[in-house]
């Protein structure tokens, strides 16, 4: 299984230098779980830097993956997590999500650089 965080997410959309990383997961549906946090993350993103209607594109590509809720129980073991490893509120939640599931963190985010189960990937400057 494999969680593919915001920062991912927007990497791939964006063409990005790192795009091809997250290319791997992505094109794994059936393997891809994606927590609800990072279709708000993303949405709100592409809505402010393309458009609504790219947003909406974007959020329906998002969907074809199994989309995980935040389910009572689940923020609670996002709080832990987030006390534990001093993470901000979404990171925690998207962490969070991909362990429940056993699947690997796929992201650029050096917040979670180093942390078992993730498969971490620096951002690149476009040349």
């Amino acid at each position: 299984m494999n969680v593919v965080d915001s920062s991912g997410w927007l990497e791939f959309f964006a063409d990005g230098p790192n795009a091809g990383e997250f290319a791997v997961p992505l094109t794994d549906k059936e393997a891809l779980v994606v927590p609800s946090i990072t279709v708000y993350e993303v949405f709100k993103v592409v809505c402010r830097q393309r458009g609504e209607d790219a947003a909406l594109q974007a959020a329906a590509l998002m969907q074809q993956g199994t989309v995980v809720e935040l389910s009572p129980s689940l923020a609670m073991v996002a709080a832990k997590t987030s006390i534990e490893l001093a993470l901000p509120m979404a990171d925690s939640i998207i962490l969070a999500t991909a362990r429940l599931h056993n699947a690997v963190l796929w992201t650029q985010d050096e917040h979670f650089n180093g942390l078992s189960g993730v498969q971490y990937y620096p951002k690149r400057q476009r040349e």
